[in-house]
């Protein structure tokens, strides 16, 4: 789950990566994950170090920098740092039922 302050760059498709301290990875690859609306599908996760944490990766990942980043990224425990690639898949939109559909001549 993303902090609601990144959500709408999500939605954007401004924000595409995310860093998360955990034990161990806790999202798959091609899985898609809900969000408030629509969904965001995992592209890959990959283990990087904190001198990978740079602060254009911070930026990249919708935080004003390093530190900004390190506060919301531990989760638990965790001390393995992973970098997340995604992408942000909007809600299907429903047929309206009531809408004619026109012959094609």
């Amino acid at each position: 789950m993303f902090a609601k302050r990144l959500r709408d760059g999500v939605r954007r498709g401004e924000i595409t990566t995310s860093v998360r301290i955990w034990l161990r990875p806790r999202v798959s690859v091609g899985t898609r994950y809900r969000m408030e609306e629509g969904e965001i599908e995992v592209d890959s996760i990959e283990p990087i170090g904190f001198p990978d944490i740079t602060p254009a990766l911070a930026r990249e990942s919708g935080f004003l920098g390093v530190l900004d980043l390190l506060k919301v990224a531990k989760h638990g425990k965790g001390e393995n740092i992973y970098l997340i690639r995604f992408h942000y898949i909007p809600p299907r939109t429903k047929p309206n039922p009531t809408a004619r559909k026109t012959k094609r001549s």
